[in-house]
């Protein structure tokens, strides 16, 4: 009865490792996507200023572009970083 509660633990312990593992590089994909919008804004501004409907708000649309690539890499390192105490935080406990 024992080897089944601690076969039962180390499964749930090593999903749980998979989806911090996972969640740590979901976060750095976001992080990547909003350095690559940071990248990207320089070359695609003059072509949207070239549609006239848009030359008017020209301010807006680049706020909103850097606002979206400053979400991503908050979004991303606010993952990581959680994500990676919780890796250390399991890996402590297993020392311990």
């Amino acid at each position: 009865m024992m080897n089944v509660e601690k076969s039962e633990h180390n499964q749930e312990h090593s999903k749980s490792k998979a989806k911090t593992v996972a969640q740590l590089i979901w976060g750095v994909v976001l992080m990547l996507a909003g350095i690559g919008v940071f990248f990207r804004i320089p070359q695609v501004m003059p072509q949207i200023a070239k549609i006239e409907q848009f030359s008017a708000v020209m301010f807006f649309i680049r706020f909103c572009f850097y606002l979206m690539g400053i979400l991503l890499v908050g979004g991303g390192a606010k993952k990581i970083y959680s994500n990676y105490k919780k890796i250390e935080e399991k890996r402590s406990d297993t020392k311990a």
